[in-house]
């Protein structure tokens, strides 16, 4: 059966947020899947069968309106960091939306933790795929005198901590050639003007700005780590992009990383240790074998970020809310 579903997300068009990249890819496989659909940053269509909403807080009106106006029609909320790992716990409007919503969807085991038994029932686990790179070539073996490039990707934004690699960086040993490589568009002024006072201090530091999305995977496929410091993810979507490439990780041990990359994994660190991400830092630049390490536990993860599977997983879903009957119980 042909549905029509409107996607509401904060983020507007032309944004690249990462809740609008989420919103854009899950728009093209509902299309691939036979359906109709739209996207807006508020509800405003008519008539719908289904509404998607990004966001439980900032989407909560939009999840009222449609209720009020299409009581049979199911609704979906997807839950961002930010709603997993915050405004859950203690916003009327977040709670709310959990309780008006048909299906939740979130993007990584560990948030089912956040939940109550009741909104675990009705709970799907959606991990955000990623495409693969085939056409971007790794960097060869490493020569005398080659940087050995750190990619930060991300728009800098106070949740996702965007200086600890930086930070890191300017104690390193004089005889390293690690650079950091910063992709992401200043989302304030004042973090902007921080980003440029880096660039004059740190001789290891380079921010690139916003760049296309193309343009940014080639950052990543050229670089020989990643490393993802936030503060709160709900699944980031640079993690399943580094992944897909192939490219190792460090990440900071909070939930919504340790859901994906499991609490064993090796390149994990306190969030806003800059010392101990030196040190893991010194340790992948200097040690191939923990470089390989990390390499093998990240080609581990791939299946789980293959398009199809996403593909599947939503197939399933929207299977789900053809039935009339009442979806709550899951």
């Amino acid at each position: 059966m042909r549905m029509q579903i409107e996607i509401v997300t904060p983020a507007p068009a032309g944004s690249t947020a990462g809740n609008r990249i989420t919103a854009e890819r899950w728009a093209k496989i509902f299309r691939e899947l036979g359906h109709r659909v739209s996207i807006s940053p508020r509800q405003e269509r008519r008539s719908g069968d289904v509404l998607i909403a990004l966001h439980a807080r900032r989407s909560y009106a939009s999840i009222v309106k449609f209720r009020r106006h299409h009581p049979q029609a199911r609704i979906v909320l997807a839950l961002t960091g930010t709603d997993v790992y915050r405004d859950i716990r203690r916003n009327r409007w977040a709670r709310e939306s959990l309780a008006l919503a048909d299906r939740i969807v979130v993007l990584q085991p560990n948030a089912l933790r956040e939940l109550s038994a009741a909104e675990r029932k009705k709970t799907r686990v959606i991990y955000q795929s990623a495409g693969s790179f085939p056409h971007l070539k790794k960097p060869a073996r490493r020569s005398v005198g080659d940087y050995f490039d750190i990619c930060v990707v991300g728009h800098l934004r106070p949740v996702k901590d965007p200086f600890r690699a930086a930070i890191a960086a300017r104690r390193l040993p004089s005889g390293s050639r690690i650079r950091i490589i910063q992709v992401g568009r200043a989302l304030t002024k004042k973090i902007e003007r921080r980003a440029l006072r880096e660039t004059q201090i740190n001789q290891r530091y380079r921010w690139l700005g916003e760049l296309k999305h193309a343009r940014a995977m080639r950052v990543m496929a050229q670089s020989q780590l990643c490393v993802i410091s936030s503060r709160m993810e709900g699944g980031a979507n640079v993690l399943g992009e580094a992944i897909m490439a192939g490219l190792p990780v460090l990440a900071s041990r909070i939930e919504g990383n340790v859901g994906i990359l499991h609490v064993n994994y090796p390149g994990l660190f306190p969030f806003g240790d800059t010392d101990e991400l030196r040190r893991l830092l010194v340790r992948a630049e200097t040690d191939p074998k923990f470089l390989n390490q990390l390499t093998r536990r990240i080609e581990r993860l791939v299946p789980l970020f293959n398009p199809a599977l996403e593909r599947q997983a939503w197939a399933y879903l929207l299977t789900e809310l053809r039935v009339r009957e009442p979806l709550a119980e899951g």
